[in-house]
């Protein structure tokens, strides 16, 4: 249930319950429809409503070209003033391609006169005022888990479903209801597992499919599959076919090219994806593979199988059931995340007019400005032309100290910019309804309610959705700025973000100028939040009395929380810095700290040697060199922590004739790919290390596949990885600590 205080301009003005699923419907001489999928009484009630597509015009000149349509003429000022109703989306889409050949410019260019929302389901939302799942809990979306183990081809380390003598050896589902089944074992086919597949999905009948790099790995693998097998995957819920076009997720500065996957009158969510923008803000996880994430979130199964990946083919050779039972796990795993990571993303599209498998793929800046268009249909207003893109000046980084600092603080400015933006006023110069403060002020004055109510609500379902909506507020209230800068907003506007950004700044070094005018050591700033070290004070309500002095020296509606204490801070550059929480917990964040260019054991190390410094145990550094040294020496590591293990973003031939023509370097994994006289292909992965007996060498003329080496006759160039260990420490201050406690000895002395 809402809040009493929703309103259509958060939630839509729509009032359809239960939506969990909306899909276009285009039937030859006939006016498109629209199918929704409404949850009703534990069941699935299936409607068809009238859908007329539409497009937003700015000149009307072109209307005489475009064939039978309705055209509507809107309020306001925006460059955007005719809205054109079209009979179907194939009308459309003829309409499309007059414009972009009568103007020649595509939909997406900035100065096109015509602008188009492209998803059908976005549309019908948006002009409807409709959203999914109104009036439900997210524990009553019927949500069913997939996760596939496969066999791999003797001689190669990662499965491609291409391969001939590649298969699915088994199917692990589960659903939210408490049901579970592992499909597949010894003597069943490929064949007859994928059509059990089929048959099991059709039967649960779920609203969403989840799965941990599903959209990467799990759903193309099924499809090329079961195109071999001649089986068709009619898993939708009017049985057809699931669909796939290319797709680009995108967190922060990492960007995932995947294979959109969409199966009619479902949704499908990829819990990979949730962890990638989780991490965006926390930088905690190591790595974003299923078993680390779940020990991450702390929610393993306590009696978890571990199979590495390269050996799933030979286990399930002489020890199915031990496959099948990870295989379980897997699914479980991937369940608990979904409970954790999801419930934010439903609330989203509880008032987002987007799919809610759009919702957890795109991003934040769009939700917005669907929300924008959404208020400017309803009111009938036009809709503004983009700003041209230009660079501004950001946020307020600094450092001030580095190396190791004790008993760190972190304050953090609550929503520094949507404060900024609601305090001074500071909105689109485009949008004339002034939509962006009051989306920004409804939301900001939801969650504080949420936030006031949470510490009396006793029900624990209540409680979990008030915490799932504070978690989307949260989100959405600290993009409004991005917004202002998001090229592809229909209501950017840089001078406003500049605005916003260096009041910001000023904000900030009055913080850094305050702290240090009363004694304490600012370590680092970033963005909104500070790292320092209060002054000697003599007890707590000192320290509440300082933090009370500092919140005050703020101007009204500046809210400093403070959010962090650490026994200790290890400060290298901008950005990159580890804590040691109160609790022994160590995080480490930045590139330079937690590069995945470093192999496994320089990332070891690294850590090794930072919860030395930060717990005070420099002593016992030199002894952990010393460890590291032997071990490479007398070669005690098993290959792994050696192993590097890269993607082959293009087939083989293309890389030779690259390298042919001079286009790029020669690579390690690409000349054993070349040299193995095996068939890869681009997204196979390779898996190697480095061999010979000099420290200096070309990879990819020593590199050798990881699947060959020969634990009974090791080759891994010590002289090399023993270099690697050097590098490492002079970076990063271990051999000065060295080289200062030899000299404090030989003082001693």
């Amino acid at each position: 249930m809402h809040d009493t205080g929703k309103t259509s301009l958060l939630y839509g003005a729509g009032g359809r319950r239960g939506l969990v699923a909306a899909e276009h419907a285009s039937r030859p001489r006939e006016e498109d429809r629209m199918v929704l999928f409404q949850r009703e009484d534990g069941g699935i009630a299936v409607r068809e409503v009238a859908f007329r597509p539409y497009l937003w015009l700015a000149d009307a000149g072109l209307i005489s070209g475009l064939g039978p349509l309705e055209v509507r003429e809107l309020r306001g000022d925006g460059a955007f003033r005719y809205l054109l109703f079209f009979r179907s989306w194939a009308d459309l889409e003829a309409a499309l391609r007059f414009l972009r050949k009568a103007t020649g410019l595509a939909p997406t260019a900035r100065d096109a006169p015509y602008f188009v929302l492209r998803d059908p389901v976005q549309q019908y939302l948006t002009s409807s005022g409709e959203t999914f799942f109104k009036e439900m809990e997210f524990g009553s979306v019927h949500r069913l888990q997939v996760d596939i183990e496969t066999r791999t081809e003797p001689g190669y380390e990662f499965p491609n479903p291409e391969r001939e003598g590649d298969r699915i050896l088994l199917i692990a589902l589960s659903d939210n209801r408490g049901w579970s089944e592992v499909l597949g074992g010894p003597g069943i086919s490929e064949k007859r597992l994928l059509e059990s597949f089929v048959q099991r999905v059709r039967e649960r009948d779920p609203d969403v499919i989840e799965g941990y790099n599903l959209f990467k790995f799990d759903l193309p693998y099924l499809i090329t599959r079961a195109r071999r097998e001649g089986v068709k995957l009619a898993i939708g819920r009017d049985g057809s076919e699931m669909r796939t076009r290319p797709g680009r997720f995108m967190a922060a500065e990492r960007t995932i090219n995947y294979t959109k996957t969409e199966i009619f009158g479902r949704q499908v969510v990829d819990v990979y994806f949730l962890v990638h923008l989780y991490d965006v803000t926390r930088r905690e996880l190591e790595s974003w593979g299923l078993k680390e994430a779940a020990r991450h979130f702390g929610v393993a199964v306590a009696d978890r199988v571990r199979i590495e990946g390269g050996r799933i083919s030979e286990t399930f050779r002489v020890d199915p059931s031990r496959v099948r039972r990870y295989a379980l796990h897997d699914v479980l795993e991937t369940r608990r995340l979904a409970e954790l990571l999801s419930p934010a993303y439903f609330a989203m599209a509880q008032m987002v007019p987007m799919n809610y498998q759009n919702v957890c793929v795109r991003g934040n800046a769009a939700k917005i400005d669907a929300l924008m268009i959404r208020e400017y249909l309803r009111q009938g207003f036009s809709l503004p032309r983009p700003d041209e893109p230009r660079r501004f000046a950001g946020g307020y980084t600094d450092i001030f100290f580095q190396g190791v600092a004790r008993n760190v603080h972190h304050c953090d400015v609550r929503s520094l910019y949507p404060s900024i933006m609601l305090l001074q006023k500071i909105r689109p110069h485009s949008d004339e309804l002034g939509i962006f403060l009051q989306l920004l002020g409804r939301l900001r004055d939801q969650r504080m309610e949420i936030r006031r109510v949470l510490g009396s609500v006793t029900d624990e379902t209540r409680k979990r959705a008030l915490l799932a909506r504070d978690a989307a507020f949260k989100v959405l209230i600290n993009s409004f700025y991005g917004y202002l800068g998001f090229a592809q907003a229909r209501f950017n506007d840089y001078a406003a973000a500049e605005k916003v950004a260096a009041r910001g700044r000023e904000l900030l070094r009055d913080i850094v100028d305050w702290l240090t005018r009363n004694g304490a050591l600012v370590i680092e700033i970033d963005t909104d939040g500070v790292y320092f070290v209060p002054p000697r004070l003599t007890g707590v309500q000192d320290l509440e009395r300082f933090r009370r002095s500092l919140r005050e020296s703020l101007p009204a509606g500046i809210e400093l929380e403070f959010d962090g204490v650490y026994r200790a801070m290890y400060s290298y550059r901008m950005k990159n810095y580890a804590l040691l929480g109160e609790d022994g917990s160590l995080v480490i964040r930045g590139a330079a700290l937690r590069s995945r260019g470093l192999e496994p054991f320089q990332r070891r190390f690294l850590e090794d040697f930072l919860r030395l410094r930060l717990e005070g145990r420099e002593a016992e550094i030199p002894a952990l060199k010393e460890c590291y040294v032997k071990a490479i020496t007398r070669r005690e590591w098993p290959v792994e922590m050696f192993t590097k293990t890269e993607t082959l973003q293009e087939n083989p031939s293309e890389y030779v004739r690259k390298v042919r023509e001079g286009r790029r370097g020669r690579s390690a994994a690409y000349e054993l790919a070349l040299s193995s006289g095996r068939e890869y292909r681009a997204g196979d992965q390779i898996s190697y290390y480095i061999t010979g007996s000099t420290a200096r060498v070309s990879a990819h003329a020593v590199a050798k596949l990881a699947a060959e080496w020969d634990a009974g006759a090791r080759d891994e160039n010590v002289a090399h990885y023993l270099a690697k260990l050097e590098e490492l420490c002079e970076k990063f201050g271990v051999n000065e600590i060295i080289r200062r406690q030899k000299g404090e000895t030989r003082n001693e002395r």
